[in-house]
């Protein structure tokens, strides 16, 4: 890491790090600091819900990504959705761009109709420019069964150019017009590839409540997100939406997109189990992770992580970096730059 990353110093990071040292010190774990305690609703116990930064919202810890629920057929997808309820999720994700538009579809006919008053429901925009954004707006809305979403995110920013580039095309004015509008409560951002895009975006408008990313134990190592943009959210409050934690395969070896093996000896089981990379995450100032379960024991495993989160130490964590820390790179990290 140098001197410098974008406008944030290497003094402003460790005062952040210090900062959540102390923090989770001071309530025994960075857990206890940001989850409450097990609730229940009209449905039944839900998870342990975090803050969504300043939005106010308390979101449950764990979310259940829509791109996996659009690959399913309706009595599976029915099926996982059903288990995310009665396991205590009430926190969906979603995009327009998932089996194009189909993922969004599939919420609107078996999630929405059933729970919609008892979720938290968000997708997200590939859109470039106003007319796009527009269009993808009123779909998702059409597509998912609603009037209003309870987040809209701009996705998949892709280097300083593509953030730069939306804005003088409006995207960012449809979004937040959108949010005036009411047709979303909140609005934020997304991207896996560069930490650069997501400075980009923080230094062009503080208009964004939220920020979607990728945050696992490799991360630190190669282009982190974890060292270059989660001080900078925690300093403005947004409600950090964590993903890739297991780097969507590649902790095992494997590229999602074509199953293809990476070239890199498996993270997990090699060198750190699930628990410790889930967990890792949890222990972070993030509001939810989102699973991108592609099976019912899949889903059910993070549940039961969920469950048992109890925190984890400054220690701890540095120590399953350092596991991980040789390995970490693109070959396990493929889809950042």
């Amino acid at each position: 890491m140098s001197g410098k990353t974008g406008d944030f110093t290497r003094r402003q990071f460790v005062r952040h790090l210090a900062l959540f040292t102390s923090l989770a010190s001071a309530s025994r774990c960075v857990g206890s600091l940001l989850a409450d305690e097990p609730a229940s609703d009209q449905l039944g116990q839900t998870l342990p819900r975090r803050l969504l930064g300043r939005t106010g919202e308390k979101v449950t810890l764990l979310g259940l990504g829509g791109f996996h629920v659009g690959s399913l057929n309706d009595r599976n997808a029915q099926a996982l959705i059903e288990a995310a309820i009665e396991g205590g999720i009430r926190f969906f994700d979603n995009a327009q761009q998932y089996q194009s538009g189909g993922s969004e579809a599939k919420y609107g006919r078996l999630l929405t109709p059933k729970y919609r008053e008892h979720v938290f429901l968000m997708t997200k925009t590939v859109a470039r420019d106003a007319d796009t954004a527009q269009q993808d707006l009123e779909g998702s809305l059409r597509r998912l069964r609603t009037d209003h979403l309870d987040l809209w995110q701009m996705h998949a920013v892709d280097s300083p150019a593509d953030v730069e580039q939306r804005q003088r095309d409006g995207v960012l004015q449809v979004m937040a017009e959108a949010k005036k509008s009411g047709k979303t409560r909140y609005i934020g951002f997304s991207g896996h590839r560069t930490p650069l895009a997501h400075q980009r975006v923080l230094a062009v408008t503080d208009q964004f409540d939220t920020c979607q990313m990728p945050v696992n134990a490799a991360d630190p190592g190669y282009h982190s997100f974890i060292k270059n943009v989660l001080p900078l959210l925690v300093e403005k409050n947004m409600g950090v939406l964590a993903m890739k934690t297991l780097a969507d395969r590649g902790f095992f070896g494997q590229n999602r997109w074509d199953a293809r093996p990476t070239g890199v000896s498996p993270l997990i089981p090699n060198r750190i189990s699930v628990t410790e990379a889930i967990h890792f995450v949890w222990s972070l100032p993030v509001s939810v992770l989102i699973t991108g379960a592609e099976s019912l024991d899949q889903l059910h495993e993070k549940i039961e992580l969920a469950k048992s989160f109890q925190g984890m130490s400054q220690e701890e964590r540095q120590r399953i970096i350092e596991k991980v820390a040789d390995l970490a790179g693109n070959a396990v990290e493929y889809y950042k730059a």
